[in-house]
């Protein structure tokens, strides 16, 4: 599903440059639910804008479910992100003058959708996330566990196959955190690709796979470690 190699990414203020990302190599197995920690400013936030085609990168290789992703023009960069890619952000992103049911429709009405198929997709996800009851309040009505789960609705609405997640449980308390965590793994176990970035380790523990960034570059801890037969 991502497949980076020696991805490179540099921001410049005036004279100065700071390399964020150091060849930065991850390949994410289609299926896959991989957490990702590290530090402030390791480079998990400019990996994700990267991998969600929300930024460019200075060099390097980035494939999305096998399509050569620099490639493609920004139109085709767009439907690639629209058709193929759920965002679930740690502030929810929710617009707030829009109930529920609004919320979960925004990114079908980018595709264009009819309303008959929109509004049967959108019910559809919120009942699979507990929300039916709650399609027409407003954001401010909910508490914060049920507008992340909102925005994991409308992630879902679109069924992408690959879904990002920046510190979806970071404004939550232990109990909703849970619960977000149930949702995407049942979406998990049912087949979509998560990547999802977090600083706790509680919840990267609930993932098949955990990595770290450190200086703009991924460390996988199961590689480093010896194997039986070499730690005898």
């Amino acid at each position: 599903m991502i497949q980076m190699s020696g991805i490179r990414k540099t921001f410049r203020d005036g004279l100065r440059a700071m390399e964020v990302l150091s060849e930065f190599t991850l390949h994410v197995k289609a299926g896959e639910f991989v957490s990702i920690m590290g530090p402030s400013g390791s480079g998990k936030t400019t990996f994700l804008n990267i991998a969600g085609l929300l930024d460019e990168f200075d060099s390097g290789e980035y494939r999305l479910a096998d399509v050569d992703v620099r490639s493609l023009s920004d139109d085709a960069q767009s439907r690639l992100r629209n058709q193929h890619i759920g965002f679930v952000f740690q502030s929810f992103n929710l617009i707030h003058d829009l109930d529920v049911r609004d919320n979960v429709s925004v990114p079908l009405r980018y595709r264009k959708m009819p309303s008959a198929e929109r509004r049967r997709r959108v019910d559809d996800v919120l009942e699979r996330v507990g929300l039916a009851s709650r399609r027409n309040h407003f954001p401010p009505q909910l508490s914060g566990g049920q507008q992340q789960r909102v925005a994991i609705a409308r992630a879902l609405a679109g069924k992408p196959d690959l879904i990002l997640a920046d510190e979806p449980t970071g404004n939550l308390d232990s109990l909703m955190a849970r619960q977000v965590m149930d949702i995407l793994q049942q979406i998990s176990e049912a087949g979509t690709t998560i990547v999802l970035v977090t600083h706790s380790h509680e919840i990267a523990a609930r993932t098949q796979r955990k990595l770290h960034v450190l200086d703009g570059r991924v460390i996988d801890p199961w590689a480093q470690r010896p194997s039986l037969t070499e730690a005898r």
